[in-house]
């Protein structure tokens, strides 16, 4: 499958540009009443559950979707070729938990790549079959020492092995920071997990205003699962496309770039200029006329 990936930055990228101008009341409220639920949800790497389910229901009604054996989520519209597919992940970088200590204190794994010394000192959220537990990601070692930091682990106020046990928590439960969708000025918000709740909501958005009588071939859009730990959703969306697609794009989000600690030839993508067209990464290298045919839409 050939992929062109374009990429959203921050608020309301979700369908033409010119609806989501800062002059369209109507587009941004709808945007944010799609894009804060997504925000506010918790869906760590394999535990997407929650996400997918508020997919569901923030689909149009007419949309018919499917769950697949990996958990992506699809929905299929239209007939004949060329087929081209839209994919945007579910999940979001976090912690799962693997062991409960004699000291009530967790052992975690980590679900996704990022840097773990910001979460020392941190408010936590531990999510149970039982519901959230609160508490707090436990500082390390690590500030002014050159050896390698001990692994993160979170205090959940338990002092016993069996406390925190009867508190819900348990091996296999995921854990991240809480988090809240806060709108800014203008036409910007920040919030954790806009990557890829942006990608999410821009698909809803283009399905609810999508005109499906001017539709001329098959569009499948996809929101997939554990893309943070290796692509594993796309990877098995992607075994069941085989090479029937024409195209695969890849909404998701982009590193704005325009702070003064960024070099201008890192990515000169300014916060309020537009989507993004990523046309190179370590895994692909898109045809410029591919992109050229982005651009022009």
């Amino acid at each position: 499958m050939r992929t062109v990936r374009a990429a959203g930055v921050l608020l309301l990228i979700a369908y033409a540009s010119h609806r989501l101008a800062a002059q369209d009341p109507s587009g941004i409220s709808e945007s944010q009443s799609v894009l804060s639920p997504l925000i506010d949800s918790y869906g760590v790497s394999g535990a997407e559950g929650p996400v997918r389910e508020l997919v569901k229901r923030l689909l149009p009604a007419w949309a018919k979707s499917e769950t697949d054996t990996a958990g992506n989520l699809w929905v299929r519209l239209g007939q004949g070729n060329p087929l081209i597919v839209f994919v945007a992940h579910m999940d979001e970088i976090g912690f799962r938990v693997t062991a409960v200590r004699d000291d009530g204190s967790l052992e975690l794994e980590p679900r996704g790549g990022f840097i773990a010394s910001l979460f020392e000192a941190q408010p936590a959220l531990v999510h149970t079959d039982k519901g959230d537990v609160a508490g707090v990601f436990m500082p390390r070692d690590s500030g002014f020492t050159h050896h390698t930091a001990p692994p993160l682990r979170v205090d959940v106020g338990a002092t016993s092995r069996a406390g925190a046990l009867a508190r819900g928590v348990s091996p296999g439960a995921t854990v991240t920071m809480p988090k809240q969708f806060v709108r800014l000025a203008g036409t910007r918000a920040t919030g954790r997990s806009f990557d890829d709740r942006v990608g999410d909501a821009a698909q809803i958005l283009a399905l609810r205003h999508l005109d499906r009588a001017a539709l001329k071939h098959q569009v499948i859009f996809i929101w997939s699962v554990r893309e943070e730990i290796g692509l594993e959703g796309a990877g098995v969306a992607a075994a069941a496309l085989g090479t029937a697609p024409r195209r695969v794009h890849a909404i998701d989000t982009f590193v704005s770039a325009d702070s003064p600690l960024e070099l201008p030839n890192f990515a000169v993508a300014p916060i309020g200029a537009g989507a993004v067209a990523r046309a190179l990464d370590n895994s692909s290298v898109t045809p410029p006329a591919y992109v050229d045919s982005l651009v022009h839409l």
